[in-house]
């Protein structure tokens, strides 16, 4: 996965720290990490992957630990909604972030991550790294044939730190490395995820697809450049969009698809884009 304007518009670079800027399908995105593995981003001091880059502005504090696993039923994944059934969401929060806990199926293996969401979004913390956790997992995903995998931490150095935060946070946060989100797309700033609440719960107005599936898109493309894949493009009219393409500019005659790899494990590639 990994434009900050509403309507989409060409690709941009600009120099930020030194680090190239890319619009990222529905983000922007400061890229760190080299041509390869995931071996190319190291895992950053406990304390700085905890604050996020927005910390030096005050945009956000660290994160609440997870209490131990309650007994009691788990609050709705959805955030609260209005008389039509849509969700509320809340354009700005108090930039606090709780952390979910490790999932059940940790295996202590690969690269670590870490899932926070920002307090009083509506949004179940465990609920969400579970979808995450599916996506990392899934044999379509980077983890296909075991090629990558992938730990969920609750605790300590995180290579990879997704966070769901409302458009003010996010923009906050973004802004604190000169990324200008507008409220209303994601970006990724080294080892943060930056996914805006708007589009976590109601998608993109220019993506083809379900929301799970537009999730499964933040997620692969954004940890694709985390583990040093560039931008692609269409292959062909009517073959699958690579997961590394920006989809939400427009298919170019390719159809919607979040994954890297197709059933049969071919990975879904496409032209390189400078």
């Amino acid at each position: 996965m990994l434009v900050a304007v509403l309507v989409p518009t060409a690709l941009i670079c600009i120099a930020v720290a030194a680090a190239p800027l890319w619009t990222d399908g529905d983000d922007l995105s400061a890229a760190t990490a080299a041509p390869g593995s995931a071996g190319a981003v190291k895992d950053p001091p406990a304390s700085a992957s905890a604050s996020g880059p927005g910390s030096k502005a005050g945009a956000s504090t660290g994160p609440k630990a997870r209490a131990k696993p309650s007994t009691k039923a788990k609050p709705s994944t959805r955030s609260n909604s209005d008389s039509g059934g849509h969700p509320v969401i809340p354009p700005s929060g108090p930039g606090t972030f709780t952390v979910a806990r490790a999932g059940a199926t940790n295996t202590g293996k690969g690269n670590a991550y870490r899932v926070e969401v920002e307090d009083g979004s509506g949004v179940d913390p465990d609920a969400a790294a579970a979808q995450i956790a599916g996506f990392l997992a899934a044999p379509r995903g980077w983890a296909h044939g075991g090629e990558h995998a992938f730990h969920q931490v609750a605790a300590g150095s995180a290579g990879l730190v997704v966070r769901i935060a409302t458009a003010a946070t996010t923009d906050r946060i973004c802004g604190s490395s000169g990324l200008d989100t507008h409220g209303e797309v994601n970006c990724r700033v080294g080892v943060n995820v930056m996914v805006n609440l708007k589009r976590w719960q109601t998608g993109s107005p220019e993506f083809d697809g379900p929301l799970a599936d537009y999730r499964a898109l933040i997620i692969n493309h954004e940890v694709g450049h985390w583990l040093g894949h560039g931008h692609e493009t269409c292959p062909g009219n009517g073959r699958p969009a690579p997961a590394m393409m920006q989809q939400i500019y427009g298919l170019k005659g390719c159809v919607a698809n979040p994954w890297p790899y197709d059933t049969k494990g071919n990975y879904l590639s496409g032209p390189s884009v400078p």
